[in-house]
Parts: structure tokens; C-alpha cells; sequence
């Protein structure tokens, strides 16, 4: 029998959007964005735990030192909510700091090395030693708050598979549906409206996994967007992930 993981990637894989940008502008755009998003150098040395598979969605209490933010996993990306479940569990989150922030565009976090950061150094290659297969699906993309994947590089990662810890949760700008056919890719009259209203980073739809969405704290996430940073994109006072907890019934 095959690795659970590969049956389900096999049947997400199906969903995968390749679609490049239809000009010169959009595709600076497009490429500078995936460069903030992934994690480059990091490198897949155990495979991934066999997941526990859930039938429902999950909320979970992302509790930061700037305040709390409340977030939805899908259960329709199961690898991606059972890893996150299970890194939960181990508190792999706690103590962690958002390593790398852009403003109006998306704040990062999930790298373990940064448990112990040195003042000034840059953070964003650590990870548990496993990626997690694509689960790409057209009815979840990056609008404000959208929770997904970070990973290395097309040229490393043609499947595009993602990191087996680190998360990006997007801040975004408001697009109005004028400026999305820069982008070249299809978007529903939903997504549309919602780039056009909430904002968000259309221009990395397709390209990484997006597997959750926050219901409350997006004003946590404009003042974790809004912090000073240095030249790298690290924080100049350090942003942490005191836990996170899962909220039960």
C-alpha cells in the first residue's frame, strides 16, 4: 500500500496551478514574492510522520507577544492540518519567532533555530527534516489573513512541496480587479472580490499551499506587518509564538 501522503498528494497534485505572469512587471512581482516565501537551503532528511487524518476543520489559538490570532485549518488540505496538529501536540511552536516581516505583504514564522536567536542574525533554512506534498487547491488563495506554506524554489521543487514547519499568514494590499490580469491567472468573481476589498498577494496563488485562514486577530497581524525591521526582513524587537492551542467544543 502506498505512503498515505503520496495517495493523497497524487489526488491534490490534480489541482496545481502553473500559470505565469503575462508580463515583464508582474512576473518582478510574482518572482520577488515567492523569494520572501520560501525557505531556501533547507533540505528533506527524514520523511514526513504518517498523518492523523481529521474530517473537520480545526481552530486553533495562535497566542503571540503581540496578541492573539485565531486561525481556521482546512480539512481539505489533511496533510498540511494533520503535520500542523501534530507539531502542536510536540509544541514545536513555542518560543518561535517571526523571522521574516514585509509590510503589505506577509509576516513569517516556523523556523526552530530561531528558539535561541542571536541578536542581528538572520533566520528562515530550520525545519524538522521533512517537507510536506502539495496540496494546491483553486478555492483557497492568499487573501488578508490566508494561512500557507513557505518552501524552497521551482528549481529545488518542482512539485512544489512544502516546508515541514514554516508558515506564512498574509497582510496584503487591497487589488482591485483591474490589476489582477497583470497576473495571468484565473480568479473567481469570490477571490476578486475579496483582493478587491480585504487585499491580499494574488500573485502567489497557485504556487504555494494555502491551508488555513484567520477569523480573529487580523489586527494583530497589521501590528506584527507594521514592525520596524532591518535589511533582511527580521524584526528589530524580536516577535515570538508564545503557543498554540487547539480550541475544542
Amino acid at each position: 500500500m502506498k505512503n498515505l501522503f503520496t495517495q493523497l498528494s497524487a489526488i491534490t497534485f490534480t489541482f496545481l496551478l502553473a500559470l505565469t505572469a503575462c508580463n515583464n512587471s508582474a512576473k518582478e512581482t510574482t518572482e520577488q514574492s515567492a523569494e520572501v516565501a520560501e525557505t531556501p537551503n533547507i533540505t528533506a532528511t527524514t520523511e514526513a510522520p504518517q498523518p492523523v487524518i481529521s474530517t473537520a476543520d480545526k481552530i486553533y489559538i495562535i497566542k503571540t507577544s503581540a496578541g492573539d490570532i485565531k486561525v481556521r485549518l482546512y480539512k481539505e488540505c489533511p496533510l498540511h492540518q494533520a503535520n500542523f496538529a501534530k507539531l502542536v501536540d510536540e509544541k514545536f511552536y513555542d518560543g518561535i519567532l517571526f523571522h521574516r516581516i514585509i509590510k503589505g505583504f506577509m509576516i513569517q514564522t516556523g523556523d526552530p533555530d530561531s528558539k535561541k536567536a542571536e541578536p542581528g542574525k538572520q533566520y528562515g533554512v530550520g525545519g524538522p527534516g521533512y517537507t510536506i506534498p502539495a496540496e494546491i487547491l483553486p478555492n483557497f488563495y492568499h487573501k488578508k489573513g490566508a494561512l500557507a506554506a513557505a518552501r524552497q524554489g521551482d528549481q529545488v521543487n518542482p512539485y512544489k512541496e512544502s516546508s515541514g514547519s514554516q508558515f506564512y499568514i498574509v497582510q496584503g494590499t487591497v487589488m482591485p480587479k483591474e490589476q489582477l490580469v497583470q497576473f495571468g491567472k484565473p480568479f473567481t468573481e469570490l477571490a476578486m472580490k475579496d483582493y478587491a476589498t480585504l487585499g491580499g498577494t494574488p500573485q502567489l496563488d497557485g504556487d504555494y499551499t494555502v491551508f488555513g485562514e484567520t477569523i480573529a486577530g487580523i489586527e494583530v497581524i497589521d501590528a506584527i506587518a507594521n514592525t520596524l525591521t532591518d535589511s533582511g526582513d527580521r524584526p528589530k524587537k524580536d516577535i515570538k509564538i508564545i503557543s498554540i492551542t487547539e480550541e475544542t467544543k
